[in-house]
């Protein structure tokens, strides 16, 4: 670690001067920060946002509660005349200069790091639309899955979408990334690299490939489109069991959920392996969605804000599947995840098997603001069926069984060297 030195020589008045200097400048910004963040506050507090749950109550529920700026009474004069202190110390003080946008950022951010709950938080514009990406599981880009090696900053192919530009270009998997148009792939992180990689629909990168017996570096001119990136992967196992595996629940899950179902029942399903293992949840929406696939008429879910307003989650008659199921779990299993584990539990429709999900059991909303940023918040709590709120404790399976694959680990995956799996053929096939 390096030696910390404290420059004696003229320190206080060279401080003072640069304050001096300063302190107009960042009063202004500071104040104008600050300014922002109340009408922020007010208006997470009366809960204005166009198409979002109101904070306060469920909108369209009934029963909400009103809530006063008042009520909050946050940004008195000492704490923006304390801001304004803070800033003119890091100004003056700070080893480095420092952005002033990073720094109304980072109010915000804090802001909701003091409710002292990890799943809510602000997002700038840049970090919404990530989130969006996530969400929605599409954008517009050249469908191929990205890595990059943190010391030498190389990027490499390790995925390529079915059916999307970057397979219709000619790129393969464990191609290295040279150069994005003029970047150099090596010069920033990946995520910012990412960010120049995708663009606007029927527009083009120029990528410099390096390729494994290449020896000169290739080019591709891939032309951007939109890329659904596949959540969910499925196949015949033995004796006409079905295996469906969902990595997410995103806006475009259902569908895949569905397409899947209906052509293993057209190959002849007679039982349903899911895979929800490593599945970190996603839209209650969507796994509505696909429980109400499955699950005859009832609530799969339902949530309740803290003035107790319910919101429930149904399943209608219209379809579901009679078949024996079996659902993998986790504990990376969490969030919608155990929304549909505890459903397919309540409702005594099927053996869950693995180890213990992962346990959160609240619900957050994302609203985003006019000038593009947003906010994530818990705004409720779901219960299973039965009225378990399992945040803190996780679903503990029917069949308990550690994870243990008993494949060349180095090879490619064989889901009949997977051990939980192979305990779920077992169960559906009744020999246990």
């Amino acid at each position: 670690m390096d030696e910390i030195r404290e420059e004696t020589n003229s320190a206080e008045a060279i401080r003072q001067e640069i304050k001096e200097k300063r302190r107009t400048y960042w009063r202004g910004a500071i104040t104008g920060a600050a300014s922002v963040m109340a009408v922020l506050l007010i208006v997470l507090l009366i809960g204005i946002y166009s198409g979002a749950v109101v904070i306060g109550g469920k909108g369209g529920t009934g029963g909400s509660q009103t809530v006063t700026a008042s009520d909050g009474d946050l940004l008195s004069k000492d704490v923006i005349n304390k801001l304004d202190n803070l800033a003119d110390q890091i100004n003056a003080d700070y080893y480095e200069d420092v952005d002033r946008e990073d720094l109304i950022n980072g109010m915000y951010k804090g802001l909701f790091e003091g409710i002292g709950d990890p799943y809510s938080e602000y997002y700038t514009p840049e970090e919404y639309e990530d989130i969006m990406i996530s969400t929605h599981a599409n954008y517009y880009g050249i469908g191929a899955g990205l890595t990059q090696d943190k010391n030498t900053m190389e990027v490499s192919v390790t995925h390529i979408y079915d059916n999307s530009p970057a397979q219709e270009a000619g790129l393969k998997e464990g191609d290295k990334i040279v150069k994005v148009d003029d970047i150099e792939a090596t010069s920033m992180e990946l995520s910012e690299l990412v960010t120049n990689i995708r663009g606007e629909e029927g527009t083009t990168v120029h990528l410099v490939i390096e390729r494994e017996g290449e020896s000169e570096n290739l080019e591709f001119d891939v032309s951007r489109a939109k890329v659904d990136i596949p959540t969910v992967a499925y196949k015949m196992l033995e004796n006409n069991i079905g295996y469906i595996q969902v990595s997410e629940f995103a806006e475009n899950t259902p569908t895949q959920f569905s397409d899947a179902i209906t052509d293993l029942q057209g190959q002849g399903m007679e039982k349903l392996v899911i895979d929800l293992r490593d599945n970190g949840g996603g839209m209650v929406v969507s796994c509505q969605q696909m429980l109400d696939m499955i699950l005859p008429e009832g609530t799969v879910v339902y949530t309740e804000d803290k003035y107790g307003n319910r919101q429930d989650y149904t399943s209608d008659a219209e379809h579901y599947l009679d078949m024996p199921i079996a659902v993998l779990v986790n504990g990376n299993s969490a969030s919608a995840s155990e929304i549909f584990a505890g459903a397919i539990r309540d409702f005594d429709y099927g053996t869950l098997i693995g180890t213990t999900t992962f346990g959160k059991g609240i619900v957050q909303n994302i609203m985003q603001l006019k000038d593009g940023s947003a906010i994530k918040l818990t705004v409720a709590k779901y219960y299973t069926p039965n009225g378990d709120n399992i945040h803190g404790t996780g679903i503990t399976p029917d069949v308990e069984i550690e994870y243990e694959y008993t494949g060349d680990t180095e090879g490619t995956y064989d889901e009949m060297q997977d051990n939980q799996i192979l305990k779920a053929i077992e169960v559906l096939n009744g020999e246990e």
